[in-house]
């Protein structure tokens, strides 16, 4: 798919195309902003395996220190430091980047999160309809959409970061943990509707229930704090957890991402079932999932469409 082709995809639907993994992009340098979490540092280490150059931008108080190392050249900066992001990377010759790890979205409203938070000029006339005038929401997608937008602007494109690291995706066949009963597939099948009508809300990705009934909703505090909710909620424990892409998922931002910390957040609050959507959810050390799961009987399966009767068995 060419470029122009890519771009007239995202006008028409709000949503990036995926590259193929045999596509290389046309440049010798790929910028990646990075959140927090494992998943940056694994995106930067595939793309440098992949020849490119690593321009690095960590966000300030999210990122791994790990990433500098990672990095031909690097910086750290606030949340709403736009404009200087764009300058680095043009600096740097970037005209390619992608952006991984999550954003704490919910510190923007912690007390003098403005000061804190301080924008440049750029972040001010990018959020100034968001936080300011109000004219515009503030859901992830709206943000981030608003983000990606002002770097095209200034020549800069964003392309999936599993197109870097396509094998992260999880695949439908992902079993771990032991066996599911009758009861907690007829809860995935239940949550995954739940969690795609959250999504398609833009509200979160993540839902928590038990005997069909709902414990939790993830909003603006995180899959492993909606998780934490659920614990306290249930304390006889044994419910389910269900994360799964939003129907209009742009694969550029904010895919659904689990790893072993997931599961050491539902253990600890009592939960023993974990359902993700296959090819849409990234999965960060597969085998330290596998033995997680398999060590606290944790059960994790991974479906397309919340269907899990045919192939419930572990591996």
């Amino acid at each position: 798919m060419s470029e122009d082709s890519r771009q007239s995809s995202v006008a028409a639907t709000g949503a990036m195309p995926a590259l193929t993994t045999s596509e290389r992009l046309d440049t010798e340098t790929i910028g990646i902003i990075a959140g927090w979490g494992d998943f940056p540092i694994v995106v930067a280490r595939s793309v440098r395996s992949l020849g490119y150059k690593v321009i690095g931008q960590g966000i300030k108080h999210h990122v791994d220190p790990l990433m500098r190392e990672l990095c031909d050249e690097y910086q750290e900066l606030g949340l709403a430091k736009l404009g200087s992001a764009i300058r680095f990377f043009k600096k740097h010759g970037v005209t390619h980047a992608t952006m991984a790890g999550k954003v704490h979205k919910i510190r923007l409203f912690n007390k003098l999160a403005f000061l804190k938070h301080l924008p440049d000029f750029e972040g001010l006339k990018t959020f100034f309809p968001h936080f300011v005038s109000k004219t515009k929401d503030k859901r992830d997608d709206t943000l981030l959409g608003a983000v990606v937008t002002a770097f095209e602007k200034n020549g800069i494109t964003f392309a999936p970061a599993t197109h870097f690291a396509p094998e992260l995706l999880i695949k439908d066949e992902f079993r771990a943990g032991g066996s599911l009963s009758k009861s907690q597939r007829l809860d995935i099948e239940f949550g995954w509707q739940l969690a795609k009508e959250m999504g398609r809300l833009d509200v979160g990705q993540t839902v928590v229930v038990k005997g069909q009934a709902v414990l939790a909703v993830e909003a603006i505090e995180g899959t492993d704090e909606c998780i934490e909710r659920a614990g306290k909620l249930c304390p006889q424990g044994g419910f389910t957890v269900v994360k799964v892409a939003k129907p209009q998922q742009d694969s550029r931002f904010d895919v659904p991402t689990i790893g072993v910390g997931t599961l050491k957040s539902i253990k600890q609050a009592g939960g023993c079932v974990l359902a993700v959507e296959a090819g849409n959810t990234i999965l960060i050390d597969e085998s330290e999932v596998q033995r997680f799961a398999n060590q606290y009987g944790i059960k994790v399966v991974a479906s397309s469409d919340g269907t899990t009767r045919r192939t419930a068995r572990a591996a």
